[in-house]
């Protein structure tokens, strides 16, 4: 069996990269971090939406490319890489696959050609706070088609157009689309460890809301829009967490210490070594999860679960031990080191912390032993 892309995808991988070197160096990460009231990189958004990026997956009848996950998780693991500061996660791995899943026929010709276009971009809002949430704890509520409640960190909720929210109508879970730029909707913007990735605070009185999927299904379906959401976040902690690597490595090879570089010492030479077994851990991962996502294998929740918890483990060391390779000047706010500590950190408890997946991980694998 072949466990490699093809050599297409790898082209893309290599096309992807050369555009993001060009278009997203870190000082456009760090004019996002700067600006207070910059919440995205928005010259940026247009070159990816330019490059087609965001119908990489969506079906050429909805407006896409239809190419598969597969292309979607190269270009995922290079904007990882990037840290590109732009709303593509919340939009393509969430709202775009979340219709693409569970949409009707109207709802994907209405949403999914704007996503490939460009002409929206969106969220998901399911946390209400700290603690768990569950369906004895989930207080946003439908009732007439109208949703009221509060949603709190929501990813770009506050540039986001359209979102996805989870609530409950007459006692039942559901999953509710909800135009963020129509009435019943207040924003505020939430300050979070990574202001590169927008985030806000949503409060809905009577704001007028569509289902999506079956009624009383919001958890189930939820699950199922995570699990694929972990498979592409895993590329993108991927891409970070080697990126972190390359930094570290070549700073030990230009960086002298007692008249020699650092990377002669043996304790440099162990983190480097750390980082690359725990990428490449994370990649292996990453990869079963890609297969199990692209031919939609009964495998799926179970390969989400370990892409999800080596590839976070993975991009959280390297963002650290990069810090550490780099010494004092890795702690300085004129360092780029801090770019990837702060994604590493955001997309670790972006739809549940390692804790979380690692449950996840032991009932599923108790489940399928069961079988």
């Amino acid at each position: 069996m072949n466990f490699d892309f093809s050599d297409d995808q790898k082209f893309l991988k290599a096309e992807a990269r050369k555009f993001l070197d060009a278009n997203c160096p870190t000082a456009r990460v760090r004019g996002v971090l700067d600006a207070p009231d910059k919440a995205y990189d928005a010259a940026l958004w247009k070159g990816v939406v330019a490059q087609g990026w965001l119908g990489a997956a969506i079906p050429e009848e909805h407006g896409g490319l239809g190419l598969g996950h597969l292309e979607l998780c190269v270009i995922a693991e290079e904007l990882g890489r990037a840290v590109a500061p732009i709303p593509f996660a919340s939009t393509v791995y969430f709202l775009a696959e979340a219709v693409m899943l569970a949409g009707d026929d109207a709802q994907k010709a209405d949403i999914l050609p704007k996503i490939a276009a460009g002409e929206l971009i969106g969220a998901i809002a399911t946390s209400e706070g700290p603690g768990a949430l569950g369906p004895t704890t989930l207080k946003a509520s439908v009732a007439g088609g109208k949703l009221s409640g509060v949603k709190i960190p929501v990813t770009d909720g506050d540039i986001a157009d359209l979102c996805l929210v989870l609530a409950k109508e007459n006692g039942q879970p559901g999953l509710y689309l909800v135009d963020l730029t129509g009435a019943g909707v207040t924003r505020e913007a939430v300050k979070t460890l990574d202001p590169t990735r927008d985030a806000a605070r949503l409060i809905f009185d009577a704001a007028p809301a569509q289902r999506l999927g079956p009624t009383g299904e919001g958890f189930a379906l939820l699950e199922q829009i995570n699990d694929r959401a972990a498979i592409l976040l895993s590329f993108e902690q991927c891409g970070g967490a080697d990126r972190c690597l390359e930094m570290a490595k070549a700073y030990a090879l230009e960086r002298y210490a007692f008249g020699r570089v650092i990377a002669s010492y043996q304790a440099i030479k162990h983190k480097l070594a750390d980082m690359y077994v725990k990428n490449e851990l994370a990649r292996s991962n990453a990869y079963y999860g890609a297969w199990a996502l692209n031919t939609n294998a009964p495998e799926l929740p179970v390969a989400a679960s370990a892409a999800r918890i080596a590839a976070s483990e993975a991009f959280w060391f390297a963002s650290k031990e990069n810090i550490q390779t780099h010494g004092g000047i890795g702690f300085t706010w004129e360092a780029d080191t801090q770019f990837h500590l702060r994604r590493a950190r955001v997309l670790a408890l972006s739809i549940g912390g390692p804790m979380a997946w690692k449950d996840k991980l032991v009932t599923r694998l108790e489940q399928k032993n069961a079988a």
